[in-house]
């Protein structure tokens, strides 16, 4: 286990990686949660108080997937079992060290995103990583 997390937050990330990257695959929503748990281990940047899977997955206007249908329905067992797998260390490039992602649609990735540079796409979501030094708990 990288973070401490309840019952509820191992919940909520395997809805959030649902709404947020169903469409992506497997792979794809455990980049999600890489980013999600990221988030909740570094203490950097927008994230200082952010400190637990609640907080980053509720951070203010973060995740558009918190307001979708897909959120608010339970867990399957299969998208409980991939956010176990993240929440116990499973990391996937480029999320590995990443802090955000954003969909571009029929674009390509940006290469730099609000300052942080790309670290690689998949499928749909270009991932983003901080500037290196900027959050050594990630890295």
């Amino acid at each position: 286990m990288i973070i401490n997390y309840t019952t509820k937050e191992l919940e909520q990330l395997a809805r959030i990686i649902r709404a947020e990257a169903l469409a992506e695959g497997d792979l794809g929503m455990l980049m999600v949660g890489n980013v999600v748990t990221n988030r909740a281990i570094a203490n950097c940047l927008t994230f200082k108080n952010v400190t637990s899977i609640s907080d980053a997955i509720f951070q203010k206007g973060q995740f558009s997937g918190t307001t979708s249908y897909l959120f608010e329905a339970s867990p399957t067992q299969h998208e409980k079992n991939l956010a176990e797998r993240v929440l116990r260390g499973e990391y996937y490039y480029p999320a590995t060290h990443a802090l955000w992602f954003y969909a571009p649609g029929n674009n390509p990735c940006k290469s730099n995103w609000y300052g942080q540079d790309l670290a690689g796409n998949y499928r749909n979501h270009c991932f983003y990583n901080p500037a290196p030094g900027t959050c050594p708990e990630i890295i």
